[in-house]
This record gives structure tokens, C-alpha cells and sequence, in this order.
């Protein structure tokens, strides 16, 4: 068994409402990255945010970001594409990793590829009403195409994420296609709270991914839980091989009273442990992903 990748996922778009540690500023952001590799991730996954938690879509808050925590620390470097909060053409929604790409002191080492399109709208089921009744995440074929080509020729390796199995026949398309370099890196979506979009974060909404994973195509796969605590799929997904991405940008852990993105990164290392399964430096990480 490989040993395991945790990749901190630390902002998102979470207000601090919750949890006062979500890092928004540049410097926050790689600070909370130095903690986390000390904690055992290999790699952090950002958001640029403007001063009050905004999304920001500003290539220079990313590259400053990024060139501070190259400057922290060496993780692997995993920014956004903007997710549904960005209306842009598809070399719009690119266009600041490629920039980025360009100078070693900024590249990024990842672009994720959500692989579909999904209603994204946020319920509140006690009120049992929509928060919100036009949100669509839209990433079509031809889309997905683009970045897919865009992105190898980057050098960078795609993040090929699932919010169902649709999604994920996509990216075994894209495989058959040459499209995606073996293994492939798959975000396993699960959501919980407001959001609907993905798998239930149960073992069976986890089993419906992974009985569908075909034995004969490379994979390695990663669970996020968006809107839950992923602590509660943590020994099923570590003991069967899979890997973690994880962080207050998807649920504020206040299971466990207000901790930092570092304490929860130190909670998956330390199950880790129970379970024998080392985890992944950054450098070992680029083996086990293949990476350039």
C-alpha cells in the first residue's frame, strides 16, 4: 500500500463564522501551510480571498500566495480554478495558472479538472427551503477538454475531481482518450450540510465510487468530504488505500472545539499511524503521482 497523501485543503470559500483559523490573507495561507506539512500534508489547496473573505480571482493574489509558501515550505502547490464563482471562458478560468506556471517562483504544481456539471445550490433543511435556486457548477466537455490539453502542456498534473459517478466515467473517458497521465489523481466528492451535489458521506456513498473503479486503470484516489467531517470515513478510506484531502475550507471541525487546519492535518497523520500506513512527503508524493 502506498503511503499516504493528505492534501490540506485550507480555505475554500468558509467564513470564519465557524472557525476563526481560516487562513484568507497571503500570508496566512502560507503560514497555514508550514503548519500543515509539519502536521504530515504533502500538499495545500487555496483559495485567493480578498480582505473581508471574498472570493478573489486576481492572479497576483495567487502568485503572491504562492511564491509565500514556496518561501515556508516545500508542498506541493494546489490552486483553484474558481469553482462556481467564477464566470469566465474556459482560458479565462485557466489563464492564472498558466501565468503562474511560467515562473518557478509562482508555478503551481496541480489544476484541478472537475469533471461535469452539477446544480450546486445550498438547502436548509430545517427552513426545508433553497438558500439559493441558480447555482450551477458548469464545466462542459469541450471545457474539460481545453484545460486537460492546457494543463499537460504546463507540465502541471491535473486533479481529476468526481461529485458523482458521471463525473468519473468522464475521467475514464478522458483516460481512454491519452488525455490524463496514469495514475490518474481522482477526488472522490462527498458532501454533507447544504449541499447535495456529491455521494453521502457514508461507507455505502464512498462504496458506489469504488466499485466502479476499474482494477486494469491506475488510480490514485483521494476522498474529500464538503460540508462534513471527514473523520468519520478516515480508518475505511486509510486501511482500503485511498488518500485524504482534507481541511477548514470544508467543515470547521468544531467536533473537535476550534482547531487550526494543522490540528486537523495531525488527526488524519496520527490514524495513519494506528493503521501502519506511513505518510507522503511532498517529494514522495510526486513519485506516487508520477509527476515531473
Amino acid at each position: 500500500m502506498q503511503k499516504l497523501i493528505i492534501e490540506a485543503r485550507i480555505n475554500e470559500y468558509a467564513m470564519r463564522k465557524r472557525n476563526p483559523h481560516v487562513p484568507w490573507s497571503a500570508e496566512e495561507i502560507a503560514r497555514d501551510a508550514a503548519a500543515c506539512r509539519e502536521a504530515g500534508a504533502s500538499i495545500v489547496h487555496f483559495h485567493a480571498r480578498q480582505e473581508n473573505g471574498a472570493p478573489c480571482h486576481d492572479t497576483g493574489k495567487y502568485a503572491e500566495a504562492i511564491a509565500k509558501v514556496h518561501d515556508a515550505c516545500d508542498l506541493l502547490v494546489h490552486p483553484t480554478l474558481g469553482a462556481n464563482t467564477l464566470s469566465a471562458s474556459k482560458e479565462g478560468r485557466l489563464a492564472h495558472v498558466l501565468d503562474m506556471a511560467k515562473d518557478t517562483r509562482t508555478r503551481p504544481d496541480f489544476a484541478p479538472m472537475d469533471m461535469g456539471s452539477t446544480n450546486i445550490d445550498a438547502y436548509d433543511p430545517a427552513a426545508r427551503r433553497y438558500i439559493t435556486q441558480d447555482q450551477m457548477y458548469l464545466n462542459s466537455t469541450e471545457t474539460l477538454l481545453y484545460f486537460a490539453e492546457e494543463i499537460r502542456a504546463a507540465g502541471l498534473k491535473p486533479c481529476a475531481v468526481a461529485w458523482n459517478i458521471s463525473y468519473l466515467r468522464e475521467a475514464l473517458i478522458f483516460y481512454d482518450m491519452g488525455l490524463l497521465d496514469p495514475p490518474i489523481y481522482l477526488g472522490l466528492t462527498l458532501t454533507e450540510g447544504m449541499i447535495s451535489a456529491g455521494h453521502p458521506a457514508t461507507p455505502a456513498g464512498l462504496d458506489a465510487y469504488l466499485t466502479n473503479l476499474p482494477k486494469q486503470v491506475p488510480i490514485e484516489w483521494t476522498v474529500y468530504n464538503y460540508g462534513g467531517n471527514l473523520l468519520n470515513l478516515a480508518d475505511k478510506i486509510i486501511s482500503e488505500g485511498g488518500h485524504v484531502a482534507v481541511g477548514l475550507g470544508d467543515h470547521a471541525y468544531t467536533e473537535l472545539g476550534q482547531p487550526t487546519n494543522a490540528e486537523v492535518i495531525g488527526k488524519f497523520s496520527e490514524i495513519a499511524r494506528k493503521h501502519g500506513r506511513g505518510v507522503a512527503t511532498p517529494e514522495e508524493t510526486r513519485q506516487i503521482l508520477r509527476m515531473n
